[in-house]
């Protein structure tokens, strides 16, 4: 299958090192990762450690819990870009959401998205699957389908669940065929990713990639 093509190879604890980042990047390039993706203050760092590879430099905005001002998520984007993001990673305002204000959660995408399409650069939208409901992760993928991102991602990593099949098949059934998903959160074994990628996702967020990797080599599955 070469899994290594669906893999953003990512490191996002708060107390990541220079060092962690130089492992990260090395790691990717090795393997052929799709990208990493680094908090912000390290896209500057991953760009240049990355230079002259495919691989792509994502990072994240108002992570990890969403609820930052749309200004506030605004500068990050600007900031991101900037420094050189090729692709952006946004958690959606969950709070909005759970209090069913999606007329703020379409405010804030249309604010958002048109920045980052200018510049030529791939919008993923994070919903926080885990924490959602069936009718809530549909009216998602009805919102950020419409509105033009590029995908639609399933968790942060922070949250008591991860990414699952299920919510993977449901984004499969109600995207638009253009937006592709991206899952993310507790993907640490071989097996689970290829359930996943055969649900229908097109990117896998892991901090696992080596061993995901590894473990389809192990299955001599090339």
């Amino acid at each position: 299958m070469n899994v290594a093509k669906y893999i953003d190879h990512t490191i996002l604890k708060p107390t990541t090192l220079v060092s962690d980042i130089e492992k990260l990047c090395s790691e990717a390039k090795e393997y052929g990762f799709a990208a990493v993706c680094v908090p912000p203050p390290f896209v500057k760092k991953a760009k240049e450690l990355l230079q002259g590879t495919p691989v792509k430099t994502a990072t994240v905005i108002g992570f990890p819990f969403g609820y930052s001002a749309i200004e506030a998520k605004l500068a990050e984007v600007v900031l991101a870009l900037v420094d050189g993001a090729d692709e952006l990673d946004i958690v959606l305002n969950l709070i909005a959401l759970k209090n069913n204000d999606w007329q703020y959660l379409a405010n804030e995408i249309n604010h958002l998205l048109p920045v980052i399409k200018e510049k030529g650069k791939v919008i993923k939208v994070i919903i926080e699957s885990g924490v959602l409901t069936d009718d809530e992760i549909i009216r998602c993928c009805e919102l950020y389908g419409a509105a033009g991102i590029d995908y639609l991602k399933t968790s942060t990593g922070y949250a008591e669940k991860g990414a699952s099949v299920h919510a993977v098949q449901l984004f499969k059934k109600h995207l638009p065929p253009q937006v592709q998903i991206k899952a993310s959160g507790g993907i640490r074994d071989y097996a689970f990713a290829k359930e996943l990628i055969n649900a229908g996702a097109t990117r896998l967020g892991c901090s696992a990639g080596v061993a995901i990797v590894k473990g389809e080599q192990g299955t001599g599955s090339y």
